[in-house]
């Protein structure tokens, strides 16, 4: 009876391992998956800062969503709503008419963000109040996501992948020029706007598992490999969201092993891969 215990624990224990630690894996797969699709279009417009810009409006939102009472979980939602307005202010503004483009732009999104951010962050000193909840968004901690984010992530990246899907053509139209695009009839700035609102959604969901400040890797770095390996935007979505899972999943498989933080293992991981990317891509040219 005894030697039968013995040789049930260790199966009994990689049972326990494998029900704590699936959903990790498919968070970090799936945190990566998404967020590579997106710098698709991201990279591709050359506007990479738009990633860090609504993190820092997701953390601003939900900063001031905690001075509020809120907390845990509850802070997705300001989080949420501060991340959607910036989209939106994004969005509805046309480049041509306000003659500036759109980094231009992103960059005075970004510095209002990140100045009401942190003047949130040091009123929670003034007040007494603890910031451990908002730093987690910062940070992020993959370690601590169960199937309910994992639903949660899954919904938003079916969301995007719909409207991705149903609007294709639109959007590799905005790619190469939103100028045109609006010159051959397409509706530019509803498609873009749609676009940017399902993007901070997407980035949103996803803080918790890399943080806000990683977040940016996972969008420019897997698109930037794609770029790099083969051509075609059907192609380089694709690709941009295998090697954003590969990302998340091996970064964290990685940390798993050698106990190292999680999410700078997946930025690692994610630039590792723009760097053979590029190896490869200019030994073929060869």
């Amino acid at each position: 009876m005894k030697a039968g215990a013995m040789r049930s624990c260790p199966r009994e224990a990689a049972m326990i391992d494998l029900v704590f630690w699936a959903p990790v894996m498919a968070a970090g797969a799936l945190t990566g998956a998404s967020s590579g699709a997106l710098g698709t279009f991201i990279v591709g417009m050359r506007i990479p800062f738009l990633g860090i810009c609504v993190a820092h409006a997701a953390l601003a939102g939900a900063v001031f969503g905690g001075l509020c009472g809120l907390e845990g979980q509850q802070l997705l939602l300001p989080g949420l709503a501060g991340a959607v307005l910036t989209a939106l202010a994004l969005g509805l503004v046309n480049p041509q008419r306000v003659r500036l483009d759109d980094n231009t732009v992103l960059s005075f999104l970004f510095s209002a963000t990140m100045g009401l951010a942190f003047l949130g962050i040091g009123l929670y000193g003034i007040l007494g109040r603890s910031d451990n909840d908002v730093r987690a968004l910062l940070w992020g901690s993959l370690n601590f996501c169960r199937w309910t984010d994992v639903g949660l992530m899954t919904g938003t990246s079916l969301l995007l992948f719909a409207y991705m899907g149903l609007f294709f053509k639109e959007l590799r139209a905005i790619l190469f020029s939103r100028a045109d695009a609006e010159a051959a009839g397409i509706r530019a700035t509803a498609v873009w706007t749609g676009f940017l609102i399902l993007t901070a959604g997407t980035l949103t969901v996803n803080f918790q598992a890399v943080g806000g400040l990683m977040i940016y890797s996972l969008i420019s770095n897997p698109a930037a490999a794609a770029f790099q390996v083969t051509r075609g935007c059907r192609r380089v979505l694709v690709l941009s969201g295998v090697f954003g899972a590969a990302s998340g999943l091996g970064g964290f498989l990685i940390a798993a092993a050698t106990d190292l933080p999680s999410g700078a293992v997946i930025v690692l991981v994610s630039s590792a891969l723009v760097g053979a990317a590029a190896l490869f891509g200019r030994a073929r040219r060869r």
